[in-house]
């Protein structure tokens, strides 16, 4: 990580809610500044759109693919967890025309891909042990609205839903950040009746949905059978379903068994958003085979909606802050959607909060 923020004259206890990337970066920044930060999310692990999906033919990054590295401060946090960061050698990715032929004339400049090992999602993990380890951590938690304390106005307070629709306040929070993604962000403030002014900014921020495609072919892995289909293992793609394609079994850390996660393109996405999983997994799956040629039954498929995944307008500035009320926003997509990009809002945020 960079370096340390200065000590804080007074300690103050932040309620972080999301623990993706931003919202991990913003709490282990103000920890490391001697606050107090207590961090809730509603799913049952860490890193939000950098997750990982288990299989019992191993694990999809069924999110985020990969990460680059172009701010110095984000470098400089990157080179201390080599443990849980590996680059990939699919710098060359390939740019496909709808019928799976490889436009070399579009292939875009080099830049060094990194993911996480063993899943993408262990970077984000790793930075939270330190909280978690201390209790600082509350998972299968869903903040559904933060008021004012009830025993001191001048602290905020969260309601919260968790399993079997079991509720809970906590209390005493100085700042409250909400690292998520905008729509959430803006519809826990208009539950809140919090903070116009922010809430006004983040509607005006779009964020395109992407359904997900994940499929497993353990009988690549028989030993006259390296792979199957095209020998390039990640592809950007011009077929009106598909955007993205990767081999996940060429990924640093990861189970041999041949693998494919496949991204929809936002406009089909957006038009097929509420199709049941099926339907949408068998028209991906006949994109998948005119694209790579694989025209085997995999073992395995299954299909993810992400609401919200690639931002289309952000927001244009790395986070929100409201001084007075002690309340923050921050997310990838603040400057755009990339990993750094949460990085980056997270930081600085909590740089600010400090």
């Amino acid at each position: 990580m960079p370096s340390r923020p200065a000590a804080p004259l007074r300690p103050q206890h932040f309620a972080v809610i999301g623990a993706g990337m931003a919202g991990i970066t913003c709490a282990r920044t103000l920890a490391q500044a001697g606050h107090q930060v207590t961090v809730f999310e509603k799913s049952r692990g860490f890193g939000g759109r950098m997750s990982t999906r288990s299989s019992p033919f191993g694990t999809f990054d069924h999110g985020a693919q990969y990460f680059t590295v172009r701010d110095a401060r984000f470098a400089q946090a990157i080179a201390t967890a080599s443990a849980t960061v590996k680059p990939w050698s699919a710098n060359a990715v390939r740019v496909l025309d709808p019928h799976g032929r490889v436009a070399e004339a579009a292939l875009p400049s080099p830049e060094a891909h990194y993911v996480g090992t063993p899943g993408m999602n262990a970077l984000v993990r790793a930075w939270a042990q330190p909280l978690a380890q201390q209790g600082r951590v509350e998972l299968q938690t869903q903040v559904t609205r933060v008021e004012r304390d009830a025993l001191d106005a001048r602290r905020w307070q969260l309601r919260t839903t968790g399993t079997a629709d079991s509720t809970h306040v906590y209390s005493g929070f100085d700042g409250v950040v909400l690292a998520l993604p905008s729509a959430q962000a803006h519809a826990l403030l208009q539950a809140s009746a919090l903070a116009p002014a922010l809430a006004q900014q983040v509607a005006g921020v779009q964020v395109a949905p992407c359904w997900t495609l994940m499929l497993a072919y353990p009988n690549a892995v028989q030993p006259n059978l390296a792979h199957l289909g095209p020998q390039w293992n990640a592809a950007l793609s011009t077929h009106h379903r598909i955007a993205w394609l990767a081999r996940e079994s060429s990924k640093p850390g990861r189970d041999p068994i041949e693998r494919w996660t496949v991204q929809a393109s936002a406009a089909w996405s957006r038009e097929h958003l509420e199709d049941d999983a099926p339907r949408v997994q068998g028209k991906l799956l006949k994109a998948f085979a005119e694209v790579t040629g694989i025209r085997a039954e995999p073992a395995h498929a299954e299909v993810h909606r992400w609401r919200y995944a690639k931002t289309e307008t952000p927001l244009g500035k790395s986070f929100l802050w409201d001084a007075r009320a002690r309340i923050g926003i921050c997310g990838d997509w603040c400057l755009g959607h990339r990993v750094e990009n949460a990085f980056v809002s997270g930081l600085e945020l909590a740089l600010k909060a400090c």
